[in-house]
């Protein structure tokens, strides 16, 4: 990683300050007057910090080539406002943003037109923002650095937290106190005071669409509604559907490698059973962002699954490589690949993989899915969810130790002595063959 913990933490800070005086001078000049337009009452809007982070981490590879370093941070940054503006819907029943105005937008969550801008955000970073606050924090002593940036951040979980409870308030989202627990109704009575009405002011007069009826309606709506097993795209359809899409990944990938190798290879991502991982998340990925959109035409679907599965798949080559030291596939032998993670032949199986999902594949698994007796379909998803955990944290752990082996890192406790013993070099090398160590 170029950068360390440190700066990260301070990249963070500085460019979530910077978003959010960029944000409330673009709101003044919209609207005649200032608005906070933040979360926090704090002048940060840590969406821009959290951008910032993830282009220090992934993307100082691509320097060198600035198209493919202005499209990672615009996919990177949508990707990120999408999860964002999706889980504050979900948890405060209302759009923060809305974008269904703009043209090329998708749920009114991101659009086109700000994507862009993403872009060129990441190219600034990059190049310019980031090496300028390298030398301005070296300036600092670091043990100074560390307790101001701690305490900046101290401050801003406090924010959040009373912000998220006054807007719950405001919301109407926690019921009366006859009804709430002990714990949430001393919350609420702590909060209850000049700062929680001085925040709740500050939303509606920042965001007026909040609508308390209306949100109260949406929720009955959904108390009333039909009772199906993994309905619509919830936790459990969402589990099953990664627990099949690794199993079907990894059976696919085994073929594939026995056609176009000679050989059958291992490529699961875990030590038991043949999953993988990457499959898994990307069919969740695919299933959450595009199934809405399974009438428009094949050609849509495709090129959004092109460019969306080469994003998540350079990813997941830097994310291995940052945690372990390893690359799992490299295609530099390939033409047209980016850095050995990514090439243009495998980005169209992607494109093809995503047609075929959304308009074959997902429709027949939900409808066998929500078959399920509501009862045992949940016993056996939490079933499901308890083993693929702890089949992963042992996979990683035991990997994690071959790393350490290679490099003659001695076992200092039980847990390693354990993994030494049960899950040697040998087995560690047929599940994971294509592993290659980096610098």
């Amino acid at each position: 990683m170029e950068y360390t913990l440190y700066q990260l933490l301070w990249f963070f800070l500085v460019y979530s300050f910077l978003g959010w005086l960029m944000e409330t001078a673009a709101a003044a000049a919209k609207k005649g007057k200032l608005l906070n337009r933040g979360f926090l009452n704090a002048p940060f809007s840590p969406v821009y910090g959290e951008a910032a982070v993830l282009f220090a981490v992934f993307l100082p590879e691509l320097k060198s080539a600035p198209f493919f370093l202005f499209v990672g941070g615009m996919l990177l940054a949508t990707a990120l406002e999408l999860v964002t503006g999706a889980l504050l819907e979900r948890i405060f029943g209302q759009k923060w943003w809305d974008y269904s105005q703009e043209p090329w937008n998708f749920n009114g969550h991101i659009c086109l037109k700000y994507s862009l801008v993403w872009g060129v955000l990441a190219l600034f970073c990059l190049f310019l923002g980031n090496p300028l606050l390298v030398t301005l924090t070296n300036w600092i002593p670091q043990s100074v650095g560390r307790i101001i940036a701690v305490a900046v951040l101290i401050l801003l979980a406090a924010d959040f937290a009373g912000s998220g409870a006054a807007l719950l308030q405001l919301n109407g989202s926690l019921k009366e106190p006859s009804e709430v627990s002990r714990r949430w109704r001393a919350v609420s009575n702590a909060l209850d005071n000049a700062v929680t009405r001085y925040i709740q002011r500050r939303m509606a007069r920042a965001y007026p669409s909040l609508d308390k009826e209306r949100l109260k309606r949406e929720r009955y709506k959904e108390k009333v509604r039909a009772q199906v097993f993994a309905q619509g795209c919830g936790f459990y359809k969402l589990t099953w559907i990664f627990v099949i899409a690794a199993l079907l990944g990894d059976l696919f990938e085994t073929v594939f490698c026995r056609f176009s190798m000679g050989e059958w290879q291992s490529r699961s991502s875990l030590l038991y059973g043949p999953f993988s991982i990457v499959w898994g998340f990307g069919a969740v990925i695919l299933t959450v962002l595009l199934y809405r959109y399974r009438d428009r035409r094949d050609g849509f679907l495709f090129l959004f699954g092109t460019v969306l599965g080469g994003a998540y798949e350079y990813g997941c080559s830097v994310l291995s490589e940052l945690m372990f030291g390893t690359v799992f596939w490299d295609y530099s032998h390939i033409p047209f690949n980016l850095g050995g993670r990514i090439n243009l032949l495998y980005c169209f199986f992607w494109g093809i993989a995503t047609v075929v999902w959304i308009k074959v594949l997902y429709p027949r698994l939900s409808n066998l899915i929500e078959r399920l007796p509501m009862k045992p379909g949940k016993i056996l998803t939490w079933l499901l969810v308890v083993l693929m955990v702890l089949n992963m944290a042992v996979s990683a752990l035991a990997f994690g130790r071959y790393v350490e082996r290679s490099m003659d890192v001695p076992a200092q406790n039980s847990v390693a002595r354990f993994l030494d013993g049960h899950y040697p070099d040998e087995r560690i090398e047929r599940v994971y063959p294509s592993a290659k160590f980096v610098d």
